[in-house]
């Protein structure tokens, strides 16, 4: 198959499958489709039935037997893939993943406030991190993510994932996600399919939050937005309207920020979603 290329058209990893007979036991497949690099997700196909664990830790399988494998920012430089099979065969792959570079990127002009948070806004903070982390501890058996990832608004990138954030001259934690400028009012859609795990009217730092449960472990957020157009726990489609382009909470101007992640491991979302479609963005809500 041909590689995924991100949003700036740099060609950065390609799929592909492999088989493996495991020996002496009697034989399995395993198939592997993803970007074998950081910030990459995988997904796995092995016989139903089937245990799969990763560096040790066990993964969910599908009665049809997919999986899923996500890669940090900072993994590397290799990982473990363990299969059990249903007849008692085994068979290990160790892949190797690849590195990259990631960019710096200075964010000037925010609100002090936004950047050292005062006291009284910490208990804020820590409500928003729950209600965040509770979502990524979902372990559900939908396979939304079968439905492929597209861009949720079209516009220009002006935020990459892994890039090093220095906000208004202080160093910050990596971007988790990417950012997508868009004229305030754009509609923002799902996705992929999966039922909203969370909606959140005004967090401190992602001001109006929505966050869609993929199935397996697997969710995105999206942020900043000025209106939310769903409900908690309302199934929804790929390319669904779930809110508009706005400019709520930590942000120098109108955009979308939008994350996946694998439980706590952050993806990068442009290697899911490929090139950045041409079309104009459109005003909704």
């Amino acid at each position: 198959m041909t590689g995924l290329r991100t949003a700036t058209g740099i060609c950065l990893a390609g799929f592909f499958s492999i088989a493996i007979l495991p020996s002496p036991a009697p034989s399995g497949e395993l198939r592997l489709d993803g970007p074998l690099v950081q910030g990459g997700l995988v997904i796995g196909k092995t016989l139903p039935g089937a245990r799969v664990a990763i560096d040790g830790r066990a993964a969910r399988v599908s009665e049809k037997g997919i999986f899923l494998i996500g890669f940090g920012r900072d993994a590397g430089p290799k990982a473990t893939i363990h299969i059990q099979y249903p007849d008692g065969g085994e068979a290990r792959k160790t892949v190797k993943i690849k590195k990259r570079t990631f960019k710096v990127q200075r964010i000037n002009g925010l609100p002090s406030r936004k950047v050292t948070p005062k006291p009284e806004d910490l208990a804020r903070i820590k409500r928003d991190n729950a209600g965040i982390a509770g979502v990524r501890r979902l372990d559900t058996p939908a396979a939304g993510f079968a439905s492929g990832f597209q861009w949720p608004v079209a516009g220009p990138v002006s935020g990459v994932f892994g890039s090093q954030r220095i906000l208004n001259g202080k160093p910050k934690s990596p971007h988790n996600g990417v950012d997508v400028a868009a004229p305030r009012g754009t509609t923002v859609t799902a996705a992929a399919a999966g039922t909203v795990a969370l909606t959140h009217p005004d967090m401190f730092y992602t001001g109006k939050t929505v966050m869609i449960d993929h199935g397996h472990g697997l969710s995105s957020v999206y942020v900043h937005m000025d209106k939310i157009l769903v409900r908690k726990g309302q199934r929804v489609h790929k390319g669904a309207p779930i809110g508009v382009v706005g400019k709520t909470g930590r942000t120098t101007g109108p955009h979308l920020h939008w994350g996946v992640s694998l439980f706590n491991v952050h993806l990068d979302p442009a290697l899911l979603a490929g090139p950045m479609p041409d079309s104009a963005p459109r005003k909704g809500g």
